[in-house]
């Protein structure tokens, strides 16, 4: 896709992501993601920005890790291409983006989480040559 740009955004524009962030999680009060992104902008995690013609269309985190069973690790979160836009190529590109980055650094996997409901995700991934490993469970306390 043409007029196509990724790179990371950044901490003074990090709020940006927030309209999409909503679309992810429209339960979820707007201050509360807000504070939340913040905080994540101050610990291991960067979020790239993907720009079609200047307007952000698409985000995605990414948590720099250490795991014991895969090393250095890269971990794509919350992966959001505005409504528009999805099914036109631009979830390749951006992991395409991905894997050159964490290899440029260093990084010796990717790994990710995506909603076990969220079927269209696991066939995405799939095609791209992840495997499924084992369960994320969540115990809210």
């Amino acid at each position: 896709m043409k007029n196509l740009e990724i790179k990371i955004i950044t901490a003074e524009h990090i709020l940006d992501a927030l309209p999409l962030l909503k679309e992810l999680n429209e339960f979820t009060d707007s201050e509360i993601l807000k504070d939340r992104l913040i905080s994540m902008s101050k610990q291991h995690y960067e979020c790239l920005g993907v720009y079609f013609k200047q307007d952000l269309i698409g985000i995605c985190g990414l948590w720099h890790l250490t795991r014991h069973y895969c090393g250095k690790t890269l971990e794509p979160d919350h992966v959001i291409i505005s409504k528009p836009y999805r099914s036109k190529g631009i979830g390749k590109i951006l992991f395409e983006w991905i894997y050159n980055y964490a290899q440029s650094i260093g990084y010796e996997s990717i790994e990710l989480n995506t909603y076990i409901s969220n079927l269209k995700s696991h066939a995405f991934y799939e095609n791209e040559g992840f495997e499924k490993l084992g369960f994320h469970y969540l115990k809210k306390i």
